[in-house]
């Protein structure tokens, strides 16, 4: 497993645009994919989005197609989640995600990582 750390949460308002980051430590040589993961208030974990380093595919939920963004820096094992036009029901703490099981059916994405961050919370007001 790795050690991840995010940062860039925060409190805006409905419309505006927000970046995470999040960086990964430790036995870094054999990461694979990394992401992110989110959790409203009473409700479950969801996927968010992902990326495999080995080649160019990044995966995204459909609730936040278009709207999020996720780059990556392969060298360093980090990746960065660029929220744009961001909603209320994206209200959330958002855990940065690597490694474990991953996998595509249809190019829909099937992931159980097996490393977590902390979490870092983003609230969206209307």
């Amino acid at each position: 497993q790795v050690q991840l750390a995010e940062s860039g949460g925060g409190l805006l308002q409905a419309g505006g645009s927000l970046r995470l980051s999040c960086a990964a430590s430790g036995r870094t040589d054999t990461t694979y994919v990394m992401g992110w993961f989110r959790q409203a208030s009473g409700k479950d974990r969801e996927f968010v989005s992902a990326t495999v380093f080995l080649g160019s595919n990044t995966y995204y939920a459909d609730s936040v197609k278009g709207r999020f963004t996720l780059f990556r820096d392969t060298a360093k094992r980090t990746v960065y989640l660029q929220m744009s036009n961001l909603k209320p029901e994206d209200t959330a703490v958002y855990y940065c995600a690597a490694d474990g099981t991953f996998a595509t059916t249809a190019g829909v994405p099937e992931w159980s990582p097996d490393s977590w961050g902390q979490g870092t919370q983003v609230t969206v007001s209307s």
